[in-house]
């Protein structure tokens, strides 16, 4: 169906709205997020100036905004620029001093009539027990009282537009927003006493005390709901979407997984167990899989991926791991060869390192399907190659990966199961939002023997003393890693800090010292890391290129220089690069002094949990959604109306609003399911009303 025509108003160029002209168009599009109507109208106000207060002279307090009936005295203007021009106004109760900067005579004289009666309105302040207004926002005749006594919402505001500016454009938006047709389960709407749509987007842009401002007020609250539905719901049609097509039921009889659970020196986790239950489910039924496995630092995500390949390898199709970096993929290589082997399943892999006809020879083994597994970067999607028949494919850290990415991907190959793990811990809400397109499971439980990391806090002060301490260590064989603090999101500054930090250690330590960091070339990362890794280096001074994945189960120390800098999540992932192996591990996070409030709590909190979900929420409290999965990467919707740490709730009925709504009409045909499109549409959902249409 065509976008329903009651949106089209909404829908029109913000340069149709009264003061929004062809210069103030592109600032105001860069300030509320885009072009349309509909972008102003979904920009909030943060503030409100009431200007119903209407003291006498001799009552109006300092600093606050007041609307005073004056009679106009006499004028004093400035004797020269810069000087400023008084006009002495008095209310029979008190004087007041109004002032103007580079002010026009003529205007001020028209406007301010001597002996004339004024409302004026704007901030009153004392001025060595003077009372003073500076430049009145307001100037009217008392016959006008009801122009200027209202309450006036503020905007977030960009260079160029002024807060007059933005609420004449919502003002003329207002008058054209339509009455749209009742998307809400009737019921609940009640409950939670929301008005309608048209009445709640009035109501957000007319607040008239501190509770209209709350995300906890019936209209914003409404607001946000109609958002998060709108995104639960085209994730719902994707995911359903995705699952009827060309699904494959796999039938096999698990001989080649028991080849690798038998040699496994370890029991799989309960976790663990629950997760390969969930594959096999997925698997089993003639429906693609498209499952998310949330699990830690070292909670075996790995081997239960392994173990999911050999679904589709005994029914003689491919599987492919991909990780984010070149690295990664050749350490995966690493820990997947020993289990692939002990299968005798072939495996090949395949990142930038392969060149000319080493490559092709690769390419010409995965187009014949003699290489069973395919181990490799994000790249085996984007370039054209050929698989015989590609039955599951692992994505690995998929927080760099969004819904339109894992399309793509699917489409691969005929029916291709998608099967992504993440080390990122994310909080139950955000999973929603930005995997709402899948299925989830959780490993919520380390391996037994993994110690416990030794977190410790440093006052930078006492660096050097720590220094001596890993000199020891390292003499009993320890190595490390010293991640340098994050300068600005600048590259060039973060590396100077961390060459700076490298010259001082290599001064003590010699060649026992690396240096890797985001400008090196691949291989020369690679070089760095492998030397570490055989331990010809011992400590490893690097920028957070260290955080996703690296693994050296002999290093057990990790510094992170001023920690205060990092988000919870990334301190966590940074944490977990140690406590891999045999050796009790510690995590040292140095900080300067005079830390804020939210960084000290994050550093307590490090200190004292080592369990990623818990750290995810807190971080989720302390920094909000985007933050935490890096949303500019991360495929995570970014919400205008909703705020996730605010409206989780609300985010939690949506879902489980969608799913009854699917199960009673899974093509929207109905009243209400039409009443939903419009909504779709509304937040620009369109893609889901595609494959609606598809089928």
């Amino acid at each position: 169906m065509p976008r329903p025509f009651e949106l089209d108003l909404l829908f029109k160029a913000t340069t149709t709205l009264p003061g929004v002209g062809p210069k103030t168009a592109p600032l105001i599009e860069k300030l509320v997020g885009g072009g349309k109507v509909l972008d102003i109208l979904f920009h909030k106000p943060v503030d409100f100036i009431d200007r119903r207060f209407s003291p006498k002279i001799k009552e109006a307090p300092n600093g606050k905004i007041a609307t005073l009936e004056v009679r106009i005295e006499k004028h004093n203007f400035a004797a020269r620029r810069g000087l400023p021009t008084r006009v002495k106004a008095t209310d029979g109760t008190g004087a007041i001093d109004i002032i103007f900067f580079n002010a026009n005579k003529d205007w001020i004289t028209k406007q301010l009539p001597i002996g004339d009666v004024r409302l004026i309105s704007g901030k009153v302040e004392y001025y060595q027990g003077q009372a003073q207004m500076v430049h009145p926002d307001m100037v009217e005749k008392p016959e006008n009282r009801a122009v200027i006594e209202t309450v006036e919402p503020i905007y977030p505001l960009t260079a160029g537009i002024t807060n007059k500016t933005i609420r004449k454009a919502i003002h003329g938006a207002l008058e054209i927003t339509p009455k749209l047709p009742h998307w809400l389960d009737e019921t609940h709407q009640k409950k939670n006493k929301w008005p309608e749509w048209h009445k709640a987007i009035e109501i957000l842009h007319t607040p008239t005390n501190a509770a209209d401002l709350s995300p906890n007020h019936p209209a914003r609250e409404r607001l946000a709901y109609d958002e998060l539905l709108a995104n639960q719901l085209s994730l719902a049609l994707v995911r359903l979407h995705q699952k009827k097509q060309n699904g494959r039921a796999w039938k096999n009889d698990g001989h080649l997984r028991q080849k690798i659970l038998d040699t496994l020196p370890f029991d799989l986790t309960a976790a663990q167990q629950r997760a390969i239950k969930d594959i096999d489910d997925d698997m089993h039924a003639p429906l693609r899989m498209l499952r998310l496995i949330q699990g830690d630092v070292g909670s075996g995500k790995t081997i239960v991926a392994a173990l999911a390949m050999m679904n589709v390898i005994e029914c003689g199709a491919q599987a492919a791991i991909m990780a984010p970096t070149e690295i990664l993929a050749r350490q995966h290589e690493e820990s997947f060869s020993a289990w692939l082997n002990t299968a005798g399943v072939k495996y090949v892999t395949l990142t930038g390192r392969n060149k000319g006809k080493e490559r092709q020879n690769i390419l010409d083994e995965i187009a014949s399907g003699e290489a069973q597994v395919v181990i490799g970067t994000h790249s085996l999607f984007q370039e054209t190659i050929e698989f015989k028949d590609l039955g599951l494919a692992v994505i690995d850290e998929q927080h760099r990966f969004g819904v339109h990415q894992r399309l793509s991907l699917s489409q691969k190959s005929k029916g291709t199961d998608v099967l992504v793990m993440t080390a990122t811990p994310i909080p139950r809400t955000l999973t929603l939002t930005a995997y709402g397109d899948m299925e989830v499971s959780r490993i919520d439980e380390k391996p037994p023997g993994r110690k416990l990391i030794d977190t410790r806090l440093l006052p930078k002060e006492k660096v050097e003393t720590m220094i001596d301490a890993i000199a020891r260590q390292i003499e009993k064989g320890a190595r490390a890693y010293w991640v340098c603090p994050l300068v600005e999101d600048s590259e060039v500054l973060d590396l100077q800090a961390a060459e700076a930090r490298y010259d001082v250690l290599r001064e003590r330590f010699g060649a026992l010292v690396g240096l890797v960091h985001g400008r090196m070339k691949a291989d020369e990362k690679d070089l760095v890391m492998n030397a570490f890794a055989r331990g010809e280096i011992k400590i490893l001074v690097a920028t957070t290129v260290i955080e996703v994945g690296v693994n050296v189960p002999e290093a057990n120390i990790m510094v992170i220089e001023q920690a205060e800098r990092f988000g919870l999540s990334q301190l966590h992932q940074l944490r977990g690069r140690v406590g891999r192996g045999a050796a009790k591990s510690f995590c040292f996070l140095v900080y300067a002094s005079g830390l804020g409030k939210t960084a000290k709590e994050r550093l307590r909190i490090m200190r004292e949990t080592e369990d990623g979900f818990i750290i995810a929420e807190k971080d989720l409290e302390l920094r909000g959604g985007g933050e935490i999965l890096g949303t500019r990467q991360s495929g995570m919707p970014t919400f205008r109306l909703a705020d996730i740490t605010a409206h989780s709730d609300l985010l939690i009925a949506a879902r489980d609003d969608t799913k009854l709504i699917l199960q009673r009409d899974e093509h929207l045909e109905g009243k209400r399911g039409k009443a939903l499109k419009t909504l779709l549409y509304l937040f620009e959902q369109d893609q889901a009303i595609t494959r609606l249409r598809a089928g």
